[in-house]
C-alpha cells in the first residue's frame, strides 16, 4: 500500500506556539492579578459635592445629610453581604471613637426586618438607612457592597472606597473628612 498517506503527524510538538501560547495566558494571568488589587478599589474625590438625602431609619426617624454639621461616614451595606459582616465591627469601633463623625450605614437591596435582626446581634452604633427604591446608591453610583463614601463637614465627598474598610482604610477616611 505505497499509495496511502500517512495521517500521523510529522516531527514533535510545536514548541514555539506552546511557548508563545503558554507566556500568553502567564501575561493574562498576572493582568487579572493586578487588576484586582487593593489600589483599584479606592477613588479619592475633590470638591465634588455628595448628594443630598432624606432617609428613614430603621426605627422610622427621617435621617437628613444636608442637616448635619459634622463630617459624615456614609457605609453602603447589606445582610448577605459576607464582606460587610467582615468591616462591621471596624465600623462600630470608629463610630465610637469619633463622636465628631456621623456614621450612617444604608441598607442595600436587602430587607429591614434581616436588618433588624442582624444588627440586634452583631450590634449597632449608629442609625442604619433605608434606600427601598436603590435611588441613593444610584445617586452616589454605588456598584455594588460594601462601600463607604467620606463625607466633609461641608457635604463634599473627599474619599470613596469600594470593598470592606479595615482600620487603615478608616484612618485614611476619617483623616480626609476631620
Amino acid at each position: 500500500m505505497s499509495g496511502q498517506a500517512s495521517s500521523a503527524p510529522k516531527g514533535g510538538p510545536n514548541w514555539i506556539l506552546l511557548i508563545v501560547g503558554g507566556l500568553a495566558i502567564l501575561g493574562f494571568l498576572g493582568l487579572l492579578a493586578f487588576g484586582f488589587g487593593e489600589d483599584e478599589q479606592e477613588t479619592v474625590f475633590s470638591e465634588r459635592p455628595a448628594p443630598d438625602f432624606e432617609l428613614e431609619d430603621l426605627d422610622g426617624k427621617l435621617q437628613k445629610l444636608s442637616g448635619q454639621d459634622k463630617p459624615v461616614v456614609l457605609n453602603f451595606w447589606a445582610t448577605w453581604c459576607v464582606p460587610c459582616k467582615a468591616e462591621h465591627p471596624v465600623l462600630l469601633q470608629n463610630a465610637s471613637l469619633y463622636p465628631d463623625v456621623q456614621f450612617f450605614g444604608v441598607l442595600y437591596g436587602d430587607n429591614p426586618a434581616k436588618a433588624r435582626a442582624y444588627l440586634k446581634g452583631a450590634g449597632s452604633a449608629y442609625p442604619t438607612l433605608m434606600d427601598p427604591t436603590g435611588a441613593i446608591a444610584a445617586a452616589y453610583g454605588v456598584t455594588g457592597v460594601p462601600e463607604t463614601f467620606f463625607i466633609d463637614d461641608t457635604q463634599v465627598m473627599r474619599y470613596r472606597h469600594n470593598g470592606p474598610v479595615d482600620m487603615n482604610v478608616m484612618d485614611y477616611g476619617l483623616k480626609a473628612i476631620r
